[in-house]
């Protein structure tokens, strides 16, 4: 499992559809999560991603260390399906997406992440799974980190 973590002043998504755009979820200050689901990836990498997301220290303590947490800071999350972040780009001029989970298990697995971090005690905003999605954000810092539940880098 991927996720992509960006510290945020305030972000919010939105479904568009053939009615037009409508907001689907938004935040204050927090973390707008981009999460991508691996074919094999269980509820331990779900757990792995919720936990670490819920407990990074980089919002600044009054001394201007990145020593506060979301729960330390009461941050929310919105969390944001992102089946890219398995895109393999090295071969050719079209990205293959076969290590990306099937929709089903992905969806299944995103959830997971959600119910977890609310279990964290943080609000958590989410998109719509498997739309077509547009995400407005304020990267705060900025600071923009990558989670990779199988410590590939």
């Amino acid at each position: 499992m991927r996720a992509v973590i960006q510290k945020v002043t305030r972000a919010a998504v939105e479904v568009v559809g053939a009615n037009g755009r409508e907001t689907a979820g938004s935040i204050g200050h927090g973390f707008v999560v981009l999460l991508g689901v691996g074919r094999g990836d269980t509820e331990a990498d779900a757990r792995y991603i919720a936990d670490k997301t819920a407990n990074l220290r980089i919002f600044e303590d009054d001394a201007g260390k990145l020593n506060l947490s979301l729960q330390d800071t009461g941050g929310a999350v919105l969390l944001v399906s992102q089946f890219t972040l398995y895109a393999d780009a090295r071969n050719g001029r079209r990205p293959s997406f076969s290590e990306a989970a099937p929709p089903e298990e992905a969806n299944a697995l995103y959830e997971q992440v959600a119910a977890m971090l609310r279990g964290h005690g943080i609000t958590v905003e989410t998109g719509c799974f498997q739309t077509h999605m547009q995400v407005d954000l304020c990267n705060d810092g900025p600071v923009t980190l990558l989670l990779d539940s199988r410590k590939q880098f």
